[in-house]
């Protein structure tokens, strides 16, 4: 069975840092994509960024220049450094992956996504 399990969130304040891992296992796709979502309270599930296992990369545009995401493949472990924090990215972090059908696509909707970890909390405040 995949398992995925999120950690390093806490709290922080305003344009701080945190990195975001998540630790893959029972993973042995040769092609997949693995990345997050959050959830802040009272909205909707949203695309964070996302990689595949042939290094491409998305990123929500609320992200963009602040968010980098990275693949260990020798941990099995995705990163995901999050820098210039604002309170507007306080959530909770999911991880999540699939196995890709095809390798040169990104998936980065909820329903493309078939394994999912426990969410992690990321609080910015001062």
């Amino acid at each position: 069975d995949v398992q995925l399990q999120a950690s390093g969130g806490g709290l922080v304040e305003p344009g701080g840092s945190l990195r975001l891992s998540c630790a893959a296992s029972g993973f042995t796709f040769d092609d997949y994509a693995i990345g997050w979502f959050r959830q802040a309270p009272g909205k909707d599930r949203e695309g964070v960024s996302f990689i595949t296992s042939e290094e491409r990369s998305w990123y929500a545009d609320f992200v963009k220049g602040r968010f980098t995401i990275a693949n260990d493949n020798a941990k099995n472990t995705v990163s995901l450094q999050m820098k210039s924090l604002k309170p507007e990215d306080s959530a909770v972090y999911y991880c999540a992956a699939v196995q890709l059908a095809v390798s040169n696509y990104v998936p980065s909707t909820i329903d493309e996504y078939d394994y999912w970890g426990r969410g992690t909390q990321v609080t910015v405040s001062s």
